[in-house]
């Protein structure tokens, strides 16, 4: 039954083939840029926070893993916590200058947004 998983095929139009096997496409996930072709903005959020402020370093393009890894070393520099999802990296308080000075050290490209 594992491999009948009718979600996933919610846009496939019926086929009256006895013999027809849907065939999922595996999703490809974009490989990792180097950190000099990576352009990176740090900028601060206050929205839906509670009136919290977050720093956010958006724009990575890559896999998951490197960018919680990326996540993890500003997150430790810091001092404070955070989270990678999404291709966005939240780091909890106000630390636009020292995030770009760090990613910057690291060889990324990047630059403080407002």
């Amino acid at each position: 039954m594992a491999g009948n998983d009718w979600k996933k095929r919610l846009g496939v139009v019926y086929s009256t083939d006895p013999g027809f096997r849907y065939e999922e496409k595996a999703e490809e996930e974009a490989a990792t840029l180097e950190p000099s072709a990576q352009r990176l903005t740090v900028t601060i959020d206050r929205r839906n926070r509670g009136g919290k402020q977050v720093t956010l370093v958006s724009g990575f393009i890559g896999r998951e893993e490197d960018l919680a890894a990326l996540g993890k070393a500003l997150k430790i520099k810091c001092g404070v916590g955070g989270s990678a999802k999404n291709g966005e990296i939240t780091i909890q308080g106000d630390f636009r200058d020292k995030v770009t000075a760090l990613l910057n050290g690291m060889g990324y490209k990047a630059k403080r947004g407002n």
